[in-house]
């Protein structure tokens, strides 16, 4: 079923028309990969389906419901959430605050308890340190820490934008194997990745984002054998 439905959206800021155009569909169930290089426009079109941005022609939509007509609490609270490049995690609150601060649009504490203890199960690490200011924990598990938080408004369609910048191979590795458990879970996922072998490895289809166009599409296998996806993202 089709989850998430782009028509011909366009998006300008400060001047720029940084998104021409682009068409692409999520269907429920799957994981979907944007690759590009910096700059092609591939965070401004996630903000645009969170709200974040405002777009300037064009339709998204969600389940049926146009999303560029809600604002960005209304839009999570249909089950989309976004882990944001960088984590942006609260650094001066502890793991355990920057946790309930993902649930505050929810009303049921018992569901959100049940759902704290789910996310220390995926992540350990967090449940170790829930009393400790965000701030000092590393790279690796500050963006543990921004999934987690992410997981906590109870997402249908979760949205990563760049889940794997700045943290070391072997960190890289776990958070793609974490990604996979939680689409296994059933979340529906929307991938935004520079590491485009790994973003191809993982999806059930992608698009390939052009300083605001899309160039290419097909499934990741396709695309991973694709002359000029190799050439220009593989390094081959």
């Amino acid at each position: 079923m089709k989850m998430l439905e782009i028509t011909d959206l366009h998006v300008h800021y400060g001047g720029i028309h940084a998104i021409k155009g682009i068409s692409m569909k999520v269907e429920e169930g799957q994981i979907i990969s944007l690759i590009g290089a910096n700059g092609a426009g591939k965070s401004t079109t996630l903000r645009t389906i969170c709200g974040l941005k405002e777009a300037t022609k064009g339709s998204i939509k969600y389940e049926g419901v146009e999303l560029t007509k809600l604002d960005t609490s209304q839009i999570v609270k249909r089950g989309i959430t976004m882990v944001p490049e960088g984590r942006r995690i609260f650094p001066n609150l502890s793991v355990y605050e920057n946790l309930m601060a993902g649930a505050y649009l929810r009303k049921e504490r018992e569901e959100v308890k049940k759902d704290i203890e789910y996310v220390y199960g995926l992540f350990p690490v967090l449940k170790e340190r829930e009393a400790q200011r965000a701030g000092t924990l590393s790279g690796g598990e500050q963006q543990m820490l921004a999934i987690g938080r992410a997981l906590m408004s109870k997402p249908r369609l979760l949205l990563f934008d760049e889940p794997s910048l700045g943290l070391a191979p072997v960190i890289v590795k776990e958070v793609f194997q974490m990604i996979k458990r939680i689409h296994s879970e059933g979340v529906t996922i929307f991938l935004v990745e520079q590491n485009a072998y790994e973003a191809l490895k993982l999806c059930d289809y992608a698009y390939v984002l052009e300083t605001g166009t899309i160039v290419l599409q097909g499934t990741g296998k396709q695309l991973l054998e694709d002359e000029r996806v190799r050439k220009a993202y593989l390094g081959g």
